[in-house]
């Protein structure tokens, strides 16, 4: 152990002649370590909350969606469709026909989207998983079906359980408006409930699963799409998107965008990344702030070991030495506040990981308070608290020594 450093240690723990100090050094890394462990778990409940908003989406958007550069719809005939299609990489692949609609239920009508899909959605759709009532099938025979979200289901009280049909109505490309029978103007199809799922409030309330034939009699297609949806497996990974999002775009040319989740939800996912900036650095401040008691105790400290400083000066050290010792005493205290607030806030993030004792409140879409623990936040909440120690023992030192000279 140098010896700046045991000075500092011994300065620490020794018995200081006004007892007050000893309460202001204990009291800041009580404060310390409080602040450290509400930063890392407020980051951890934050990186659940994230995991939370990405898991919904994931159920309702694919990792890659491929939609045309310039127009609504295209016929998906290219060549890179199959190329994707044989890649080991890709779990499935989705046509999707995609608009929104004016609906009609038991004297019930509203605005919402209807996605048209084909059978590989129907029979691999992660919405399976998401069900409240009913069942996930669009085909009962030739009669189609759909599933709503439940949301849209209460708002309109639609129900499995019922043999009543929703409406679903479109304007006709090749019809004119007419002002005396607007009716006549639209197209037409009726599909019946079979399912209700719920992801979440938005999704829940603006979105019906219906067969992409159905969609396309009502608009007026043949082969058309309005994207083709694309999954990758559990073990592509990252680098497997990577890998078909870049050949994808390649065959396909400028023609088409490839975008994957992040760029399907741009604006969601930079606010989430502005929020969980602006709270570390909220925090960051409240700790800040409550390091200013150990500029206080420090400064005081100064004043009581004047007759220790001028011995060491006797005794050859330097303004350096002198400094250093004092520092890292003032350091110390933020370490040692850093220490207990890692293992109080990592512990509890632990323990709620595992137990869920903090329930949210209506259990919306998850029964627990989720917590995920990045260790990347560990280390620079660590950085911060040791930066802020740093500044907030080296101001009064420098201060303190300077006017003892």
């Amino acid at each position: 152990m140098n010896l700046p450093l045991r000075f500092a240690v011994r300065y620490l723990f020794a018995k200081k002649s006004h007892n007050v100090i000893n309460i202001i050094s204990a009291t800041s890394a009580v404060g310390m370590a409080v602040g450290t462990a509400a930063l890392i778990i407020i980051m951890s409940v934050y990186n659940g909350f994230d995991g939370l908003v990405r898991d919904s989406l994931g159920n309702v958007e694919p990792d890659l969606l491929v939609t045309p550069a310039e127009g609504k719809v295209f016929v998906p005939d290219s060549s890179a469709f199959d190329w994707a299609y044989r890649q080991d990489e890709v779990f499935n692949m989705c046509n999707v026909l995609e608009e929104n609609v004016f609906l009609n239920y038991d004297g019930r009508s509203g605005i919402v989207k209807a996605k048209g899909v084909d059978r590989v959605y129907e029979e691999e759709s992660p919405l399976k998983d998401h069900l409240r009532d009913g069942k996930f099938t669009l085909h009962k025979g030739d009669v189609p079906l759909a599933v709503v979200g439940a949301k849209l289901a209460y708002t309109m009280n639609i129900s499995p359980r019922f043999v009543a049909p929703i409406e679903i109505y479109f304007p006709a490309r090749d019809r004119r408006i007419s002002l005396s029978n607007p009716a006549s103007s639209l197209e037409m199809v009726k599909v019946f409930p079979s399912g209700v799922f719920s992801v979440n409030a938005e999704v829940d309330g603006s979105l019906m699963i219906v067969p992409i034939e159905t969609m396309r009699e009502l608009l007026d297609y043949n082969e058309e799409v309005s994207a083709v949806e694309i999954r990758i497996s559990l073990q592509a990974g990252t680098a497997g998107l990577s890998k078909i999002k870049r050949g994808l775009a390649e065959r396909l040319g400028p023609g088409f965008r490839v975008r994957d989740r992040f760029e399907q939800n741009t604006a969601l996912y930079k606010m989430m990344s502005y929020e969980k900036a602006a709270i570390f650095l909220i925090l960051v401040f409240v700790i800040f702030i409550i390091a200013f008691s150990i500029f206080g105790s420090l400064s005081m400290l100064i004043i009581e070991k004047q007759g220790d400083i001028q011995t060491l000066r006797s005794m050859g050290a330097t303004s350096r030495l002198i400094n250093r010792i004092f520092i890292i005493e003032g350091w110390l205290i933020s370490v040692l506040g850093l220490v207990a607030g890692l293992v109080i806030g990592i512990g509890f993030v632990l323990l709620q990981n595992h137990f869920g004792f903090i329930k949210m409140p209506g259990g919306f879409m998850s029964t627990a308070y989720p917590v995920i623990l990045h260790w990347p936040d560990i280390l620079l909440a660590s950085a911060a608290v040791l930066a802020v120690g740093f500044i907030m023992a080296f101001v009064p030192v420098k201060t303190g020594i300077r006017r003892l000279s």
